[in-house]
Protein backbone atom coordinates (compact mmCIF):
# COMPACT_ATOMS: atom_id res chain seq x y z
CA UNK A 1 0.00 0.00 0.00
CA UNK A 2 1.30 3.53 -0.90
CA UNK A 3 0.81 6.79 -0.21
CA UNK A 4 -0.17 8.88 -3.21
CA UNK A 5 -0.28 12.29 -4.30
CA UNK A 6 0.03 14.03 -7.91
CA UNK A 7 1.54 17.29 -9.06
CA UNK A 8 -0.19 18.38 -12.45
CA UNK A 9 -0.16 21.66 -14.76
CA UNK A 10 -2.46 23.72 -13.21
CA UNK A 11 -3.47 24.92 -17.21
CA UNK A 12 -4.15 21.19 -18.05
CA UNK A 13 -7.63 20.12 -16.58
CA UNK A 14 -10.84 21.40 -16.25
CA UNK A 15 -11.47 23.72 -13.29
CA UNK A 16 -15.24 21.98 -11.88
CA UNK A 17 -14.61 18.76 -9.20
CA UNK A 18 -16.18 16.05 -12.13
CA UNK A 19 -14.48 17.77 -14.60
CA UNK A 20 -10.99 17.29 -12.76
CA UNK A 21 -12.06 13.66 -11.32
CA UNK A 22 -12.58 12.49 -15.40
CA UNK A 23 -9.41 14.52 -16.32
CA UNK A 24 -7.79 12.63 -14.00
CA UNK A 25 -8.52 9.12 -14.95
CA UNK A 26 -7.84 9.83 -18.07
CA UNK A 27 -4.15 10.92 -17.11
CA UNK A 28 -3.88 7.60 -15.02
CA UNK A 29 -4.49 5.44 -17.72
CA UNK A 30 -0.70 5.97 -18.57
CA UNK A 31 -1.78 5.96 -22.24
CA UNK A 32 1.09 8.72 -23.64
CA UNK A 33 3.15 7.49 -26.18
CA UNK A 34 6.37 7.60 -24.29
CA UNK A 35 8.01 6.17 -20.93
CA UNK A 36 6.97 7.60 -17.51
CA UNK A 37 10.31 7.23 -15.83
CA UNK A 38 11.50 10.59 -17.78
CA UNK A 39 11.35 14.25 -16.48
CA UNK A 40 12.59 15.69 -20.18
CA UNK A 41 8.95 14.38 -21.28
CA UNK A 42 7.17 16.77 -19.00
CA UNK A 43 6.34 20.58 -18.45
CA UNK A 44 9.47 22.58 -17.37
CA UNK A 45 7.59 23.71 -14.21
CA UNK A 46 6.98 19.75 -13.04
CA UNK A 47 10.52 19.10 -14.03
CA UNK A 48 11.80 21.53 -11.84
CA UNK A 49 9.37 20.51 -8.71
CA UNK A 50 10.62 16.54 -10.04
CA UNK A 51 14.36 17.49 -9.56
CA UNK A 52 13.62 19.19 -6.59
CA UNK A 53 11.69 16.38 -4.82
CA UNK A 54 14.02 13.86 -5.57
CA UNK A 55 16.66 15.05 -3.33
CA UNK A 56 14.86 14.29 -0.16
CA UNK A 57 12.61 11.73 -2.01
CA UNK A 58 14.89 9.78 -4.47
CA UNK A 59 13.20 8.00 -7.65
CA UNK A 60 13.25 4.43 -7.74
CA UNK A 61 13.11 4.22 -11.37
CA UNK A 62 14.09 6.55 -14.47
CA UNK A 63 17.23 8.26 -15.68
CA UNK A 64 17.64 9.61 -11.90
CA UNK A 65 17.35 6.52 -10.40
CA UNK A 66 18.60 5.77 -6.64
CA UNK A 67 20.13 2.81 -5.94
CA UNK A 68 19.66 2.80 -2.46
CA UNK A 69 17.06 -0.16 -2.31
CA UNK A 70 16.98 0.53 1.79
CA UNK A 71 16.20 4.11 1.95
CA UNK A 72 12.21 4.46 2.65
CA UNK A 73 12.15 7.48 1.06
CA UNK A 74 12.48 6.53 -2.83
CA UNK A 75 9.34 6.87 -3.66
CA UNK A 76 8.19 6.02 -7.34
CA UNK A 77 7.87 8.85 -10.13
CA UNK A 78 5.06 8.35 -13.12
CA UNK A 79 5.71 11.29 -15.02
CA UNK A 80 3.35 12.40 -17.75
CA UNK A 81 3.07 15.57 -20.09
CA UNK A 82 1.13 17.11 -17.87
CA UNK A 83 1.32 15.17 -14.31
CA UNK A 84 3.41 13.54 -12.02
CA UNK A 85 2.11 11.03 -9.96
CA UNK A 86 3.89 9.77 -6.87
CA UNK A 87 3.41 6.65 -4.73
CA UNK A 88 5.54 7.36 -1.18
CA UNK A 89 5.72 4.59 1.07
CA UNK A 90 3.10 4.48 3.78
CA UNK A 91 5.49 5.42 6.61
CA UNK A 92 6.58 8.53 4.94
CA UNK A 93 2.79 10.07 4.20
CA UNK A 94 3.05 13.17 6.52
CA UNK A 95 6.64 14.19 5.38
CA UNK A 96 5.87 13.39 1.68
CA UNK A 97 3.14 14.92 1.86
CA UNK A 98 4.32 18.29 3.57
CA UNK A 99 7.65 18.32 0.91
CA UNK A 100 5.17 17.83 -2.57
CA UNK A 101 2.61 20.53 -1.10
CA UNK A 102 5.53 23.08 0.06
CA UNK A 103 7.29 22.22 -3.74
CA UNK A 104 4.24 22.76 -5.77
CA UNK A 105 3.62 25.89 -4.13
CA UNK A 106 7.24 26.55 -4.58
CA UNK A 107 7.23 26.20 -8.35
CA UNK A 108 3.84 27.38 -9.36
CA UNK A 109 1.91 23.50 -9.94
CA UNK A 110 -1.15 22.37 -8.95
CA UNK A 111 -1.55 19.61 -6.26
CA UNK A 112 -4.35 16.88 -5.72
CA UNK A 113 -3.86 14.66 -2.52
CA UNK A 114 -5.14 11.38 -3.76
CA UNK A 115 -4.77 9.54 -0.79
CA UNK A 116 -6.75 12.10 1.08
CA UNK A 117 -9.83 11.59 2.96
CA UNK A 118 -11.26 14.64 0.85
CA UNK A 119 -8.94 14.58 -1.91
CA UNK A 120 -7.92 18.36 -1.90
CA UNK A 121 -7.21 19.65 -5.47
CA UNK A 122 -4.76 23.06 -4.78
CA UNK A 123 -3.59 25.12 -7.54
CA UNK A 124 -1.55 28.90 -8.07
CA UNK A 125 -3.59 31.99 -8.15
CA UNK A 126 -1.91 35.47 -9.00
CA UNK A 127 1.46 36.24 -8.41
CA UNK A 128 1.82 34.24 -4.88
CA UNK A 129 -1.52 32.86 -3.71
CA UNK A 130 -1.94 28.93 -3.41
CA UNK A 131 -5.74 28.24 -3.16
CA UNK A 132 -7.79 25.61 -2.60
CA UNK A 133 -10.10 25.27 -6.10
CA UNK A 134 -11.98 22.00 -4.40
CA UNK A 135 -12.28 18.75 -2.42
CA UNK A 136 -14.48 15.71 -2.31
CA UNK A 137 -16.85 15.19 -0.03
Amino acid sequence: MSYDLMVFDPKAPPADRAGFEAWYRQQTEWTEDHGYGDPNNTTPELRAWFLDMIKDFPAMNGPYASRDYDNARVSDYCIGRSVIYVAFAWSQGEPAYEATFERARKHRVGFYNVSGAKGEVWVPKGESEYVCIHAGA
